[in-house]
């Protein structure tokens, strides 16, 4: 067990010092790239791989916003029930023996549940000055999804319910929430990105 390589705890930073240089890259400009791309006339071959990780960065940084303007929050920041969210920390020796497919469906598996638990914060929220916060964190899901699309990973499809998904936990605390969604960015949606094929061969 002591051989056992593990990336990004649950409850703690899965890698320091990556996102904290994040440019702040505008979300503007990362949606434009993909529009341009979806919608330009006589397009015939698959949308361009989105690979440039200052436009992930971009949303850690907007995630670790919210759980900033989260922490100094006194009153009216609460969640009123415990929601699932995916397991952060990744076993990277389990990681690597995954196929890309399977990988991509934990990713999208875990971003779902994010997009859920969020809803629900955003619902259970009365402080105002959050509500920018954690809806700039929700708009930002479906870009990621949008990005991985690029990368020639198949679209998802959610399950009726979170009932049964391995890789969850519970949490009941605003504060864990937010802290799960920038590590789940910074963990496993980061080694997706860096591993992708189609981003590997744009790079050759």
């Amino acid at each position: 067990m002591g051989n056992r390589r593990t990336y990004g705890p649950n409850r703690e930073d899965p890698v320091r010092g990556s996102a904290d240089t994040a440019m702040d890259f505008p979300r503007l400009l990362a949606l434009l790239l993909i529009v341009l791309e979806w919608t330009r006339p006589g397009l015939l071959s698959p949308l361009k791989p989105i690979c440039d990780l200052r436009v992930l960065n971009h949303f850690i940084k907007e995630a670790r916003d919210a759980e900033v303007a989260m922490k100094a929050c006194r009153e009216g920041c609460g969640l009123t029930e415990a929601v699932t969210v995916p397991q952060t920390t990744v076993d990277l020796d389990v990681w690597e023996k995954k196929n890309a497919l399977d990988q991509a469906q934990e990713v999208q598996t875990g971003l779902w549940l994010l997009q859920v638990a969020l809803g629900s914060l955003r619902s259970s929220v009365t402080n105002t000055a959050l509500h920018s916060h954690i809806d700039n964190t929700i708009r930002n899901l479906p870009s990621i999804n949008a990005v991985l699309r690029s990368l020639n990973f198949q679209e998802y499809t959610p399950p009726s319910s979170a009932a049964g998904l391995e890789g969850t936990w519970r949490v009941s605390s605003a504060s864990e929430l937010l802290q799960v969604h920038v590590n789940f960015l910074r963990g496993k949606v980061r080694l997706l990105l860096l591993d992708a094929q189609a981003c590997q061969q744009d790079v050759s």
